[in-house]
């Protein structure tokens, strides 16, 4: 069997040298890639090609090429994120009727690898929209999690874009932090370096500090970095918080990061002080938004246009409008549909969810989840982001969450940034905060978490995002 005519020529750039590396001497250029392809199209000839297939594992360079094997044989793959819980596990390899996974090259049946599966109530081939060639499992904040089907060009879509912005950084060595399971690390740090011509390093998840869903060792990241001689990342909120943390210096950057020319942080809202602290240090943070109905990023700063506070500008073929309750709408970026739902009606604007802003100069800002809005005894709307935002730039919480639906006032539940954060000083936050707003939005009380919001409590997704009915659920009680 032959590579179907210009999977790699289409849009992996040539590279000179090693094109994927594991950065400890598991290396492959562009040929020795192709070989590794061939290998995994080669054992999907016996299999159904309308049933898709699922991918698990370690981020490793045989991750990579079975993710590219799976766009080349024109088959749906569907990432199996290591965070979920295997009640999630369940649910995603049901319903998408998956019989197989490729974990480290080889094709192996599902059951093997989950033994928990009720094998019989695995159905045959779904109905997929048209085209679909990734299934995507967000994982949401209630509920089981749901799966945006992909088309290959809505993918590489995304990537061209991304790509049409980092070209001119000279970019040559991307170091994968994030899971291949989230599908921003799958389309921005996997196709947009082979895009550039630019080396991906993908070493297991541990060596580059993160473990589980929501644990980070920064001395470890940059100590990876450092190796590897890294010159961009990707990051989540919480990852770049640590990340500063971690730096002493007041005049300039960890020179372990000496090497890095772009450090992109999404997934989720950064606050403005870590962001400020992180400019102060010389780091080259760039915040940006996307959506997995959008095939990932929508808008990014970057070095020649960024606006801290904002998610940047639209990427290159992507439009941003606002609705009337100022919902954001997304043009020219769409996905194919939802798993097990009927047929998407494509419409050209898709609607986000998200409540924003857009300034003169086009950038967006994000002021919080239309569905989060808090509507108090009184009548009147708030979206918790706002005091949240405000609280979080003071520096002193790791996160905060903001209650009060159908409440005369609201409240919140802090999680001090360290040990060191005294009450005394948090009445302080709140007082000045309040300060600033209105009657209706500000905060009348107030309480501690005794941990942080993770996905081992309940409390958070994986990448970070609030639970918001389980928390309010929890703290009620207290």
């Amino acid at each position: 069997m032959s590579l179907p005519d210009g999977i790699l020529p289409d849009w992996i750039f040539p590279h000179e040298g090693i094109a994927l590396s594991n950065g400890c001497g598991h290396n492959f250029d562009l040929s020795s890639m192709a070989v590794q392809i061939e290998a995994v199209c080669r054992q999907l000839d016996a299999l159904d090609q309308a049933i898709p297939l699922g991918i698990i594992g370690d981020n490793s360079p045989a991750w990579v090429i079975a993710d590219l094997a799976l766009l080349a044989s024109n088959r749906a793959s569907v990432p199996i994120p290591p965070f979920f819980t295997p009640e999630q596990i369940a649910h995603l390899i049901l319903s998408a009727g998956i019989q197989n996974v490729i974990h480290e090259g080889k094709v192996i049946p599902v059951a093997s690898v989950f033994p928990f599966l009720n094998i019989q109530a695995i159905p045959g081939a779904p109905s997929l929209p048209p085209d679909t060639r990734k299934i995507t499992f967000t994982s949401g904040t209630t509920g089981n999690p749901k799966g945006i089907c992909l088309t290959r060009d809505q993918q590489l879509a995304t990537a061209q874009g991304l790509a049409g912005i980092l070209g001119e950084l000279g970019v040559k060595r991307h170091l994968n932090l994030l899971p291949f399971s989230v599908l921003l690390e799958n389309i921005a740090g996997i196709y947009v370096p082979l895009m550039l011509g630019a080396q991906c390093i993908c070493p297991p998840l541990k060596e580059v500090g993160l473990s589980g869903s929501s644990h980070f060792d920064a001395e470890k990241c940059l100590d990876t970095i450092e190796k590897t001689q890294a010159e961009s990342v990707i990051l989540l909120p919480q990852m770049l918080q640590a990340l500063v943390a971690c730096i002493q210096s007041d005049t300039g950057s960890d020179q372990r990061l000496r090497s890095i020319k772009f450090m992109a942080v999404g997934g989720g809202a950064s606050s403005i002080a870590t962001l400020n602290r992180a400019h102060q240090l010389g780091l080259p943070v760039y915040e940006g938004y996307g959506l997995s109905e959008c095939a990932s990023v929508v808008s990014l700063n970057r070095p020649n246009a960024n606006r801290p506070g904002s998610v940047g500008l639209p990427v290159p073929g992507v439009s941003v409008r606002l609705a009337g309750d100022n919902e954001i709408e997304v043009c020219g970026r769409g996905y194919a549909g939802i798993l097990g739902e009927p047929p998407l009606t494509q419409s050209s604007w898709i609607k986000t969810g998200d409540l924003g802003a857009i300034d003169p100069d086009g950038f967006l800002t994000i002021s919080g989840r239309k569905k989060n809005v808090l509507i108090t005894s009184f009548g009147r709307n708030v979206s918790p982001e706002w005091p949240e935002r405000m609280l979080m730039e003071g520096g002193l919480l790791a996160q905060v969450v903001v209650l009060g639906d159908g409440q005369a006032s609201l409240n919140a539940v802090l999680v001090p940034r360290s040990e060191e954060v005294t009450r005394r000083d948090l009445a302080s936050l709140i007082q000045h905060v309040n300060s600033q707003l209105p009657d209706y939005a500000q905060i009348s009380e107030w309480q501690l978490s005794p941990t942080r919001f993770n996905i081992e409590n309940g409390f958070a997704t994986a990448n970070g995002r609030l639970r918001r009915d389980a928390i309010a659920r929890h703290f009620s009680t207290y």
